[in-house]
C-alpha cells in the first residue's frame, strides 16, 4: 500500500477498527506530508486528517482494503450561537491544560488562542483530535455530522476531565 501511495497522490482512508466494535464504517481521509523508509519495508509518517467519508460498498480486500465512499459533510446548525459555544470549549480546554500542567509540576502557563483563527467546525475537529487514548470517543465525534453537537459533547467531555484532574488535585 505505502509503495502504491508514495507513487500516487499520498491519501489514503482511516477507518476504526477494534476487536469488540469491530470495524466502523465512518472514516476520514489522511495526506501524508512526510515520510521516512526504516528499515524492513516500514515507514514513519506525519499525516494529517482530511475530509470525512463513510464507507458504502467493499471493493476488495486484499491486498488491502479498497472501498467506495460517500462524502460527509456537517449539516447547518440550528441558529445556535456556534462561535459561543467553541469559546466556552476553548476555555475548558484552557482549564483542562493549565490544571494537567499542575499536577504534572510542567510551568503553568496561560494557554493562548488555541482556536488559532479557527472556524467553528474545523476547530471542533481539532478538539477532538487532542482525546489521544480515547479513540471511541474520537470516532464519536467523527461520526457526528452537526458541528453544534460535536462541540457540546467535547465540551462534556471537557468538563468531565476538568472534574477528574480536580479531584486529582485534591487529593495530591
Amino acid at each position: 500500500m505505502m509503495h502504491t501511495l508514495l507513487h500516487t497522490d499520498l491519501r489514503f482512508g482511516v477507518i476504526y477498527s477494534d476487536p469488540v466494535g469491530g470495524t466502523y464504517d465512518v472514516g476520514c481521509v489522511g495526506e501524508i506530508f512526510k515520510h521516512e523508509r526504516l528499515v524492513y519495508d516500514r515507514f514513519f509518517l506525519i499525516c494529517k486528517g482530511q475530509e470525512r467519508f463513510r464507507v458504502t460498498n467493499i471493493v476488495r480486500k486484499k491486498p488491502y482494503l479498497v472501498a467506495e465512499v460517500n462524502w460527509l459533510e456537517d449539516r447547518p446548525s440550528s441558529d445556535e450561537d456556534l462561535e459561543g459555544i467553541a469559546d466556552e470549549v476553548e476555555s475548558c480546554m484552557k482549564d483542562v491544560i493549565r490544571l494537567s500542567n499542575c499536577l504534572n509540576g510542567k510551568p503553568v502557563k496561560e494557554a493562548r488562542d488555541l482556536r488559532r483563527n479557527l472556524f467553528p467546525t474545523p476547530f471542533s475537529f481539532f478538539v477532538g483530535s487532542t482525546f489521544e487514548g480515547a479513540p471511541k470517543e474520537q470516532q464519536a465525534l467523527l461520526e457526528l455530522e452537526d458541528t453544534a453537537a460535536r462541540l457540546r459533547r467535547e465540551k462534556g467531555t471537557l468538563r468531565n476531565t476538568l472534574n477528574y484532574l480536580s479531584a486529582a488535585s485534591a487529593l495530591k
